[in-house]
């Protein structure tokens, strides 16, 4: 193998390895989402005042 190749090969296992470490994240960050839930918090149930907000819609 020449060095050119031998830097062609390199080059594409590191684009192969970061496109890999990219899908994973994204991957993980989709699954995420879908399995966490937060929970109920209390909050204002009537409009706010002095600054203060209320949920837009109660999911509890």
């Amino acid at each position: 193998m020449t060095l050119l190749m031998q830097r062609r090969v390199m080059v594409g296992f590191a684009v192969v390895v970061g496109l890999g470490i990219f899908a994973a994240a994204n991957v993980h960050l989709v699954r995420t989402s879908f399995v966490s839930q937060p929970d109920c918090v209390p909050h204002l149930k009537t409009p706010g005042k002095n600054g203060q907000f209320r949920a837009a819609q109660s999911s509890c």
